[in-house]
């Protein structure tokens, strides 16, 4: 067996995070577009901002703290927080 899923986090034999850090890419990627809450204009933009950093961010940073992160990983994260903004 390559890799699996165990409490939500995508395990490989390497010890190879880039698997998940991928998954949990997407998966903050989806919720963000899911949410048409951002899309609205007359919301606030703080608001907005606190949201992203609730629902967003915790999506995206569940079980980090057993991250190594590389160059190539910040690159993907500020991608993403780009994309966000």
């Amino acid at each position: 067996m390559e890799n699996f899923k165990y409490l939500g986090v995508i395990l490989d034999e390497n010890s190879n995070n880039q698997i998940d850090l991928e998954e949990r890419i997407n998966s903050a990627n989806k919720t963000y577009f899911m949410i048409q809450f951002f899309k609205n204009k007359n919301i606030a933009k703080k608001l907005k901002l606190r949201l992203k950093n609730t629902i967003i961010d915790k999506t995206l940073t569940y079980a980090s703290e057993t991250w190594t992160l590389t160059k190539r990983d910040r690159k993907q994260f500020n991608i993403f927080e780009r994309k966000v903004y």
